[in-house]
């Protein structure tokens, strides 16, 4: 986890300007959005970059962002942008914030992890989700190991098989709202989106 971390601490100017602003993902924020209670309109968002485009839309949807980020140049781009949010340096892994939100992003982020290191996220995702709250995260499309690149850097991922997940998340206390493999109008992402009962 550590190379990943030192590669987008490395890169952070130039992941920002590459970063697409056009917003893949708006479908499926706009699930969370729409389901999300007027009264509380909280966003945990794990690995949020530089905050572009994802807390951007949510924070211009009246969402209140929490941002957590391993990569400290990641989290300086956030605050300058966006000071009124709450942004902090700090490894998803270990999160104990002792506060729950309305929804918990981890969207091209929690993937970084290892297998076993993702099994033990969804007690911390259960821990930082509301009641009926609403979880959000990207997987790979079948239990495995890959190695991409960025910036010209091995760059890891792994996933869990979905059968696996959905385990996890009925242990943790989820239900599964939407799934799609490879979904071709979100860049070919694989995704959950989950809710608290």
């Amino acid at each position: 986890m550590s190379e990943v971390v030192h590669i987008y601490e490395a890169n952070a100017a130039a992941f920002d300007r590459d970063r697409g602003r056009q917003l893949m993902e708006a479908g499926y924020l706009d699930a969370i959005l729409s389901r999300l209670p007027s009264e509380s309109r909280s966003v945990l968002d794990l690995g949020c970059g530089a905050g572009e485009p994802i807390a951007r839309y949510l924070i211009d949807n009246d969402c209140r962002v929490t941002g957590v980020d391993a990569a400290p140049a990641m989290i300086d781009l956030c605050k300058a942008r966006f000071p009124d949010m709450t942004w902090m340096v700090g490894d998803m892994r270990s999160l104990a914030l002792g506060q729950r939100f309305g929804a918990v992003i981890a969207w091209d982020s929690f993937f970084h992890l290892a297998a076993d290191a993702q099994r033990g996220m969804f007690p911390i995702f259960r821990e930082h989700v509301a009641p009926c709250g609403l979880l959000l995260f990207t997987s790979g499309p079948e239990h495995g190991e890959a190695i991409g690149e960025l910036y010209g850097k091995p760059l890891y991922h792994a996933s869990l098989a979905a059968d696996e997940y959905r385990c996890l998340l009925g242990r943790n206390g989820f239900e599964v709202v939407q799934h799609a493999v490879e979904d071709p109008a979100c860049g070919g992402h694989t995704v959950w989106l989950a809710q608290s009962i």
